[in-house]
């Protein structure tokens, strides 16, 4: 979907005050009836070029000041057979690409919200993404699905997709 310029604006003033994608995602669709799921959001701050604000970055004196910062090392339990992703947002979800793909797919993994419950992904070769969980009916949060989304749009990035 098209923004015009005072939309594109207007998304660049949001970025520049701080606001999360998600509330962007909110505010598209309230102001301007643009319905966008999150990785569209994504995709459309990326293809205008804007930063999201990382609040971590903005405020490092919070963390814990009691506490000496220790170097995060990379994990040494990475399956062979698949790549694990990095830890993004809150941590409670994780992602693992296949390194052999599933059929009918351009890739292919699994997720485990954080809930527990796993399901498989895939995205198909017209850039559709599809969940198939264990449990049948299961749907995972909006919070699990949107950290799921970003978590693998980092994933496939350094993949080369």
């Amino acid at each position: 979907m098209e923004l015009d310029d005072t939309q594109k604006q207007k998304v660049g003033e949001w970025i520049e005050e701080g606001i999360k994608l998600s509330e962007i995602q909110r505010m598209l669709e309230s102001e301007f009836g643009i319905r966008m799921t999150y990785m569209e959001v994504r995709f459309l701050i990326d293809d205008l070029k804007l930063m999201p604000k990382d609040p971590e970055s903005e405020k490092p004196e919070e963390k814990d000041a009691g506490k000496e910062a220790e170097p995060e090392s990379p994990s040494t339990e990475e399956p062979a057979s698949e790549m694990m992703a990095d830890p993004i947002g809150s941590g409670n979800v994780s992602i693992t690409v296949d390194k052999i793909t599933q059929p009918g797919s351009v890739v292919s993994g699994k997720v485990t919200f954080s809930d527990g419950n796993k399901s498989g992904w895939y995205l198909d070769q017209f850039g559709r993404l599809g969940l198939s969980p264990e449990v049948e009916g299961y749907k995972p949060s909006n919070e699990d699905l949107q950290e799921f989304q970003v978590q693998l749009q980092e994933q496939l990035k350094k993949s080369g997709f």
